[in-house]
């Protein structure tokens, strides 16, 4: 067994980096949010002064620029669950999405908003089944 896995959990497919620290991402979910900045990357391990990076799937801490007066300025955590960049799944295909965006969860992954808009990568979908659960379309 690989270092870092863990017994009877399925290993993490390594998926193109789309986002890194830095970048402004769209809220799919009804949590208040509109727009948030990633600004760190959960179980990221990386060397000094790099960029964190994430792709779909992962969790990462994000900071409300836009939204609701109680959500703003607000730093939470949030799931990628789209990216722009293009990524390949092992059968051949090529997913990428129009926008990068980000669904607001708690810190053990259940989220704030009761519904998504828009199509959730079926990456995110498996990682997280509460986020999942609340999507209406899984690509």
């Amino acid at each position: 067994m690989p270092k870092g896995e863990a017994k009877g959990v399925p290993p993490r497919r390594r998926i193109a980096v789309g986002v890194q620290a830095g970048t402004y991402a769209v809220v799919a979910d009804n949590s208040g949010a509109r727009e948030v900045m990633i600004i760190g990357v959960i179980g990221y391990k990386g060397r000094l002064r790099r960029l964190p990076v994430a792709s779909v799937g992962d969790m990462v801490v994000v900071s409300v620029k836009k939204g609701t007066p109680e959500m703003r300025k607000q730093v939470t955590r949030a799931v990628v669950v789209r990216q722009r960049r293009p990524y390949r799944r092992p059968d051949g295909t090529w997913v990428s999405f129009e926008d990068n965006a980000v669904v607001i969860v708690s810190p053990d992954g259940t989220p704030k908003g009761s519904e998504i808009r828009g199509p959730i990568a079926r990456e995110a979908a498996e990682r997280w089944p509460k986020v999942a659960n609340i999507a209406t379309i899984i690509v």
